[in-house]
């Protein structure tokens, strides 16, 4: 199984609980070509370059995800036919591009999970104070 970064622009006028869906919908395409979705970011509303279907803004995605070489044609088409996704870039990662993607990531967590660990020592030591 090979990784991939695949960027996802969705038409501007749909709400967030139609993203969740889309999202939802797109995890379930990966996953019925044998993939797996490793990490999903959403970036946002942003404005677009130039028109793309006639709309100046749009939805941005970026997950990550493994997947068979030989599928991802197949998931780029399924990509085509989603009438929510108005442009899609599929792109093969390295090991190394990976697990910078994913590493930051863990460096997060693990900060949030150092910064808890602090406070619950700051709490224990004035409980017992």
């Amino acid at each position: 199984m090979r990784s991939y970064q695949s960027v996802l622009i969705l038409k501007p006028d749909i709400d967030e609980a139609r993203v969740a869906e889309a999202l939802e919908k797109i995890g379930e395409l990966i996953k019925s070509y044998g993939g797996a979705t490793l990490k999903v970011e959403n970036w946002g509303k942003k404005r677009l370059a130039y028109r793309v279907k006639k709309n100046r803004f749009g939805i941005y995605l970026n997950l990550y995800h493994t997947l068979e070489s030989a599928n991802v044609i197949e998931l780029e088409n399924k990509f085509k036919l989603y009438d929510l996704i108005i442009k899609f870039m599929v792109l093969r990662l390295d090991d190394a591009e990976l697990e910078r993607a994913l590493g930051k990531e863990m460096e997060a967590e693990e900060e949030e999970g150092a910064k808890n660990e602090d406070k619950a020592s700051v709490k224990s030591e004035n409980e017992d104070s």
